[in-house]
């Protein structure tokens, strides 16, 4: 499987793309915010000659979902996530008047919820969904055990976890999911989070500050 990291500026986010050699391809948590970085998530799609599958997101709150109305309108692709974090759609304006700029694009209804258990295909590869709450209710994450890699959004970080400030958050929720869902994972499981650099879950569990 090959992994393209995006990494969009309006509030720094990751964004993944997935894709392997059927050339079939996921788009996780699209964060591209300015036109500038829509086109440059929908040139790599071309140069790549890929096939968009689905538009996954391990939750709804803004930053990871700025991208979905363009990826609706350029691929006819509804956004997937859990179904606890939808009333996130229909705050996304007020949201962004918070922090204090103006957003008024319409968020696409999620075309699929995504629950604990769940697979997710494109291609030859499979992706299991994990429930993950407490930085939101419906944070979930996506494991792929044939390369042995998580994208576990905001829920797990480099040294860090979560915020669980926000509505629906819950910091004993997200600390005991962390360590049934994903500490569970192979130590050699790499870890790509919403923000900011890759981990592995051996290295977390021997060294995040939230679990000594």
């Amino acid at each position: 499987m090959k992994i393209k990291k995006f990494e969009f500026n309006m509030f720094p986010v990751n964004c993944y793309v997935l894709s392997d050699e059927t050339g079939e391809a996921v788009v996780i948590d699209a964060g591209c915010f300015y036109p500038e970085e829509k086109q440059m998530l929908k040139e790599y799609l071309s140069d790549n000659n890929l096939t968009l599958k689905h538009v996954l997101c391990t939750h709804l709150h803004l930053d990871h979902v700025f991208g979905n109305p363009f990826l609706f309108q350029e691929y006819g692709l509804r956004p997937e996530g859990s179904q606890q974090d939808e009333f996130w759609l229909d705050q996304a304006s007020a949201m962004a008047r918070s922090f204090g700029f103006l957003y008024e694009e319409k968020q696409p209804a999620l075309g699929r919820y995504l629950c604990e258990g769940d697979t997710i295909t494109f291609g030859d590869t499979t992706l299991k969904v994990l429930h993950v709450p407490g930085h939101s209710p419906g944070s979930v994450v996506f494991y792929c055990e044939e390369a042995a890699c998580v994208f576990a959004g905001d829920v797990l970080f480099y040294g860090s976890i979560g915020r669980a400030d926000l509505k629906g958050g819950n910091f004993d929720e997200l600390r005991e999911g962390i360590c049934s869902h994903l500490f569970t994972l192979p130590e050699e499981t790499r870890v790509y989070p919403g923000h900011g650099p890759s981990t592995s879950i051996g290295y977390e569990k021997k060294n995040n500050p939230f679990f000594r």
